[in-house]
């Protein structure tokens, strides 16, 4: 039998995984559920405020594209009651078939988490990217 805290790692791993097929899939509505109303994203420079903020901003980085290949791993997961913590790699693939000097473009690194509970599910309230290393032609998603 599964115990509570088991539980409650799966359900904020998932959610690490959700975020990834949201994003992939276009899935604006799916990656709302995956945050606070009013969570806070720092993606590498740029700092978003509100969900509704994050989702703008994964628009203009992702539309413009032809495909992603969002994949989380490695997770860490600390909880203490209604708050958590979670830190895992992730790696993404980026295609954009009209670019000039290639197609791919790879970005790998971090993501560091702030969790709390909102009606008894678990939801991004803080999320940190943290580059590591890329490869290929960043053209791809700054033209």
């Amino acid at each position: 039998m599964e115990d509570f805290y088991e539980k409650d790692v799966n359900e904020i791993i998932a959610l690490t995984v959700k975020y990834c097929w949201a994003l992939d899939e276009r899935d604006w509505e799916s990656l709302s559920e995956v945050f606070s109303p009013d969570a806070c994203a720092k993606y590498g420079i740029t700092e978003h405020e509100g969900v509704e903020s994050i989702i703008e901003r994964c628009k203009k980085a992702l539309v413009p594209l032809d495909f992603s290949h969002h994949m989380v791993s490695n997770h860490v997961v600390e909880i203490e009651g209604d708050k958590a913590k979670c830190k895992c790699y992730f790696q993404a693939q980026h295609v954009r078939t009209s670019a000039d000097e290639g197609a791919n473009f790879i970005i790998a690194g971090k993501y560091e988490d702030e969790l709390i509970q909102v009606n008894k599910e678990w939801k991004i309230a803080s999320r940190i990217l943290t580059k590591i290393w890329t490869e290929g032609n960043e053209k791809v998603v700054n033209p």
